[in-house]
């Protein structure tokens, strides 16, 4: 059953006066709202999400696969992120596959009143812009990871940006809001589940993580500083 929730809540709207607010509402009736179990894939590179779409809770992940079927990961998107695209605006997640982490909820809004909205308060286009932008700076920081860093280096990568995106605080680690298993992070960076598992019992063995069933823990400032010493 899915919860109550009013669109208006997200962050993206915040700055908008209460009259807007119920608009927005009326843009996302109950009757709009999908939701997904995990591990379902909802788009790949020939069948494209048109509209647009917000995740109110869950995730997805991004994705690509090169010549020998490989994935990388090129983003993910959680609570509050926008997908698809309108006549106005793409969120350039077309083009790529898209995946469920876990039960994934969405939202379908009806474009031809967001669109107007848009018209009549060009500060939302801005604070999309915003959004777009940071999304973009986000997908070449993963590239470059992805091409510059070693194993390791990927590992921690990813598991210090789940841990700040989607982390719960518990005893000084971040624990990631999410079942996670060994070979689900090495989908994410297009590895092979043994060599990831190799790395994470390193990790483990330095305390830089606390591992249990489809559960990981980081210490986020010693994963931050391996990091940052970590290089191919």
């Amino acid at each position: 059953m899915i919860k109550p929730w009013r669109l208006s809540k997200f962050r993206l709207f915040e700055l908008l006066p209460q009259e807007d607010l119920e608009k927005v509402d009326e843009m996302a009736p109950i009757t709009n709202i999908s939701v997904f179990p995990k591990n379902t894939l909802i788009q790949t590179p020939d069948i494209k999400n048109k509209g647009l779409f917000i995740v109110i809770n869950g995730m997805f992940r991004l994705y690509k696969t090169n010549s020998v079927g490989k994935q990388y990961t090129v983003g993910i998107l959680g609570a509050g992120s926008l997908y698809g695209e309108i006549n106005m605006l793409s969120f350039g997640t077309n083009g790529n596959y898209m995946e469920t982490l876990c039960e994934t909820t969405v939202c379908y809004i009806q474009q031809d009143q967001f669109e107007q909205l848009l018209n009549e308060r060009p500060e939302l286009a801005f604070k999309l812009l915003e959004e777009l932008s940071n999304r973009l700076l986000d997908r070449d920081e993963v590239l470059e990871r992805l091409v510059l860093s070693d194993l390791r280096g990927k590992v921690l990568f990813f598991l210090t940006k789940l841990s700040k995106k989607f982390g719960i605080e518990e005893n000084e680690y971040q624990k990631i809001d999410m079942p996670i298993t060994h070979q689900e992070l090495a989908n994410m960076i297009g590895a092979s589940r043994e060599s990831v598992s190799l790395v994470l019992q390193e990790l483990s063995n330095e305390g830089i993580i606390i591992t249990g069933r489809k559960s990981i823990m980081v210490q986020l400032e010693k994963a931050k500083e391996r990091l940052k010493t970590n290089h191919k």
